[in-house]
């Protein structure tokens, strides 16, 4: 597939206009379709929305054109947007007397409300059992659950420069424009540069610098405030679809966009990605992951899925649609991942979050863990709070942390957990509502001590009291605590206060 025969963004702004007049939007959607058929329309499911529009209205037929590539007569086209300019630009083609669309042009509601639209190769948004179904060497996916994933926990603070490497249909760089004065896109698919130009011109925003090139080779020695990637982390045995495939050996793909991110970050500047690694014999996938981490670096990095090798290749075969292909053909290319995976002792893949922070510390916090758990996006303000919490416990000594005050956090409640009727709980649980919704079992020192912690008194103090109130010595257990309000505060549940002592 060549860059030849896309639509020219030059006269985007009427036809955005067209768009939202029709109505031609995220909630346009929600309301037109009903919430069933709207989410069977996010899994490529298109009948639901075909029963529902059956109409002539123009945000039907907008429907019918752009996300159900169905044609209609020119007629009904030019009830919608401006037809003529549409077909001179290449965003509609006619078909004898009626016209269909060349692209897919899908509304996508912006974190403040604002009315976006997210260009790409006709039929492939993502989602649905089977996958796109495309074994196109250039294709270009519109947005799915991983892009929106990553832009949902991004970090949004106002900054100088970003970069999006492998932007794809330019969804990471499209938010990036709502916060960054200049942002850059980069990818190896020409094509997807010429996709992500559409899409910030439809979406009415500032066009973004488009360079072609791999991993960091096209911005050289630039030094950036944010780096987002959704890079082609998929761990396959040959690089096939250059949406997905990332044509390095096993995760080295993911390994070289990690380690190479440090020397492009300003100072106190974040990197994230998502990313495949592979869980290999007799290592620890946790081992594998620090070691990847650039020595001037935070990083915190969560592991969301795992699957095992059988699950991971019948996944990507339906991806493609190679399941639909022969029998024999396809049990060649499922044995080929397997042996693949075999010959690099991989047993399972694991899926999940990488940030990286430049913080240049000589005492670099590294913290990589397994949430498999729902979490409320989007979580920009907690990954920012995590990092803050590492500076704050790197920064003071166990004597500092008792003198230091303490809140519970917004959101945290107590959950006592027992048999019916008894006395006393087995055991408690504090659980947050918010962000990562965590949940930690405590004793009851750690539930009282958490209970208290308004920002009034200093941990030292309400530990003194707890140990007169449970007959401990009060010296023993400033000793053991510690450890515990460390936990409760890198992971949240506790932040520090600066309130004065009453």
């Amino acid at each position: 597939m060549s860059t030849t025969g896309l639509p020219s963004p030059d006269r985007s702004a009427s036809l955005r206009e067209a768009l939202l007049t029709a109505g031609f939007t995220a909630d346009g959607l929600l309301d037109l379709l009903g919430a069933p058929a709207y989410a069977a329309l996010a899994r490529s499911e298109t009948v639901p929305a075909l029963r529902a529009t059956r109409g002539t209205t123009p945000l039907e037929t907008l429907v019918r054109l752009f996300l159900l590539r169905r044609s209609v007569t020119q007629e009904r086209a030019a009830a919608a947007l401006p037809v003529r300019e549409a077909l001179a630009d290449g965003w509609l083609q006619q078909v004898g007397d009626e016209v269909r669309a060349r692209v897919d042009v899908r509304p996508y509601g912006g974190p403040d409300g604002q009315d976006w639209f997210i260009v790409s190769d006709l039929g492939c948004a993502v989602g649905g059992a089977g996958g796109i179904g495309s074994r196109e060497e250039g294709v270009v996916l519109g947005v799915g659950g991983a892009s929106t994933t990553l832009a949902g926990i991004t970090v949004r603070t106002p900054v100088g420069k970003a970069l999006d490497l492998g932007t794809g249909s330019g969804i990471q760089a499209l938010h990036a424009s709502q916060h960054a004065t200049s942002v850059t896109a980069t990818d190896v698919n020409p094509r997807a540069l010429s996709f992500t130009r559409l899409t910030l011109a439809l979406s009415g925003v500032p066009e973004a610098e488009l360079v072609a090139g791999s991993l960091f080779e096209p911005v050289g020695e630039e030094s950036y405030d944010l780096i987002v990637s959704n890079p082609p982390f998929v761990i396959s045995p040959a690089a096939r679809l250059t949406y997905r495939d990332g044509g390095m050996g096993g995760d080295d793909l993911c390994r070289t966009l990690v380690q190479q991110a440090g020397a492009r970050l300003a100072e106190g500047g974040y990197a994230q990605f998502l990313a495949n690694w592979q869980h290999v014999a007799d290592e620890d996938w946790r081992d594998r992951l620090r070691s990847w981490v650039p020595r001037d670096c935070d990083a915190w990095i969560v592991q969301r899925e795992v699957q095992d090798v059988t699950q991971y290749a019948e996944l990507w075969l339906r991806d493609a649609g190679d399941h639909r292909t022969d029998p024999d053909a396809y049990a060649r290319l499922y044995d080929s991942w397997l042996q693949e995976f075999e010959d690099r002792r991989t047993t399972a893949v694991g899926f999940g979050w990488i940030t990286l922070r430049k913080s240049s510390s000589e005492q670099p916090s590294v913290v990589v863990e397994e949430w498999p758990h729902p979490v409320e996006q989007p979580l920009g303000e907690t990954v920012l709070g995590h990092f803050a919490r590492q500076d704050y416990l790197r920064d003071h000594d166990d004597a500092a942390l008792l003198a230091d005050r303490f809140r519970l956090a917004d959101g945290v409640v107590q959950e006592q957990v027992g048999l019916p009727g008894a006395e006393d709980p087995e055991h408690v649980v504090l659980r947050q509502s918010r962000g990562m919704c965590r949940a930690t079992k405590v004793d009851t020192v750690g539930a009282g001590f958490a209970g208290v912690c308004d920002g009034t008194l200093s941990a030292g103090r309400i530990l003194d009291a707890i140990a007169q109130l449970v007959d401990e010595d009060p010296v023993v257990l400033r000793d053991r605590t510690p450890e515990a309000i460390r936990m409760l505060v890198g992971q949240g549940f506790l932040e520090p206060a600066e309130a004065p002592e009453g």
